[in-house]
């Protein structure tokens, strides 16, 4: 790819897609090319109130717009497999907004396609690339806290019951775990890597969905995991990582923290402050800049191998509680 700006596709018009698209448009060598909805009629609303060229009336459409480098899909969780798959088998890059589908068999399908295309994709776990979030990551590499014993990470919110609403509906792909919980899980899943062991217990929503979810991760290393998810409470969207010689406790919110401490055993406490650019997905658009420039089809920062597995583990919980994130026939 040359140094051209970085034209962008947004399929879906929702609110994650103009927090995206207002996030792009403060990038130097990024554009938005154009839109694609279910609707033209909405398609050609979000273009007139942001400046796009082109509005489509479908997500083929989109797909099939040569004008386009790579398509960040946007749509609910139980559409995200098939226009990713479009997009693919056109060629485009895409950036699909997590989680990345409903079933780690569909990841699957969508991982080993783009790699047969070598088309670029990855999943949108924008705090993958939040600055702070990166130097955890280094920390810990580093050796900084020693051996990571244990992460405590929680993400709970409160949301007025409606069984219509996405995040109540099985049918939309709801549920604290699927919606929330896979930010927890992804969180610690680069410093510790996949689990040896999984328990989990949930309370049902009266949809059948999982209103709040308790993760227990056991590691081969003796490292433990104890992450929560819920739709009942607010909690205060915390992390910390707990090592042999210090911990990291990471600010509100964790999944996009502007602040942490670092506190090592017999030291002074050193807290570390990034400040956050726009909404803060920039960040992975740039992600997305840097591997395509690189010509790579996938980042080291969120591999597509770790996409499937976080999924399947996502499945591995909800089994124990009877439930199935699959909406896909």
């Amino acid at each position: 790819m040359t140094d051209s700006p970085l034209r962008w596709g947004i399929l879906g018009t929702g609110g994650i897609a103009s927090v995206f698209t207002e996030d792009v448009l403060r990038l130097p060598g990024h554009e938005v090319a154009a839109v694609g909805s279910r609707s033209h009629g909405t398609a050609a609303a979000f273009a007139e109130r942001y400046g796009v060229p082109r509005a489509h009336g479908s997500y083929a459409g989109l797909a099939a717009d040569d004008g386009v480098d790579v398509v960040y899909v946007a749509t609910p969780h139980p559409l995200h497999y098939e226009p990713a798959r479009q997009c693919i088998e056109a060629g485009r890059a895409v950036l699909v907004e997590k989680p990345f589908t409903t079933s780690a068999s569909d990841a699957e399908k969508l991982a080993a396609l783009a790699r047969e295309r070598g088309v670029f994709a990855m999943e949108a776990m924008w705090t993958r690339f939040n600055p702070l979030v990166r130097r955890l990551r280094d920390l810990v590499a580093e050796g900084a806290i020693g051996d990571v014993t244990a992460v405590y990470a929680d993400f709970s919110i409160t949301a007025a019951y409606d069984p219509e609403h996405r995040l109540w509906s099985p049918e939309l792909g709801g549920g604290a775990l699927l919606d929330l919980g896979c930010y927890p899980l992804s969180f610690t899943w680069p410093l510790l890597g996949p689990p040896a062991s999984v328990q989990a217990t949930a309370s049902p929503a009266p949809t059948g969905v999982d209103a709040n979810t308790g993760v227990l991760l056991g590691y081969e290393s003796g490292a433990v995991a104890l992450l929560h998810c819920g739709l009942l409470g607010d909690s205060p969207h915390t992390a910390t990582v707990i090592g042999t010689r210090g911990r990291v406790d990471v600010a509100s919110p964790f999944y996009r923290p502007a602040s942490m401490t670092v506190v090592r055993t017999g030291g002074d406490p050193e807290v570390l402050t990034a400040g956050i650019d726009g909404h803060g997905y920039t960040y992975q658009a740039e992600e997305v800049a840097r591997c395509l420039r690189a010509g790579l089809t996938e980042s080291p920062l969120m591999p597509l191998d770790e996409t499937v597995a976080i999924l399947r583990t996502i499945e591995e919980i909800t089994a124990q509680f009877g439930q199935s994130t699959s909406t896909q026939p």
